[in-house]
């Protein structure tokens, strides 16, 4: 069933504008973005299989490329797509807390990085440079290392300008 064939009032786009996007499932959030589907799936069945391929949204947010590209439906389009949205909301969320509350806790550094350092298929060493109150100036990427480890060298470590 195409989205067009449903009523107005049950499609995802619609619904998003009227009732905001809480109202929405995550199948359906996911074909608002990828916005089209395929011969015989619609929107709506693609973000469902893709939900049921990674068994989570967390899990389908931090896939690669190539394993998003593996599902029928997922072309090089629409990777791009959700990769873009993935790195905007993160983006979204890492300026939030450059301007939020200083990074005073080891609570607040481990949320700060969790964020920053989620689905990185690598060991990467960051370095975060914060001024006398805590605030964050910047977070850089020092080191990249294997899937299990990287080497740290301090001389090499200072920010760059």
């Amino acid at each position: 069933m195409l989205i067009t064939d449903l009523p107005a009032d049950q499609r995802p786009r619609e619904r998003l504008q009227s009732l905001g996007a809480h109202s929405l499932t995550d199948a359906e959030l996911l074909a608002v973005v990828l916005r089209t589907g395929i011969h015989g799936k619609n929107a709506i069945k693609l973000g469902q299989d893709l939900l049921a391929h990674f068994g989570s949204l967390s899990r389908q947010l931090r896939a690669s490329a190539p394993e998003l590209a593996a599902l029928k439906g997922m072309g090089p389009s629409k990777c791009s797509l959700l990769g873009a949205v993935v790195e905007l909301a993160k983006r979204g969320l890492v300026e939030e807390l450059r301007r939020g509350p200083p990074l005073k806790s080891p609570e607040a550094v481990a949320q700060f990085l969790r964020l920053r350092l989620r689905g990185l298929p690598n060991e990467t060493f960051l370095g975060l440079f914060l001024d006398v109150q805590g605030h964050l100036i910047a977070c850089e990427e020092m080191f990249r290392g294997t899937l299990i480890r990287t080497h740290v060298y301090p001389r090499d470590c200072q920010k760059s300008t």
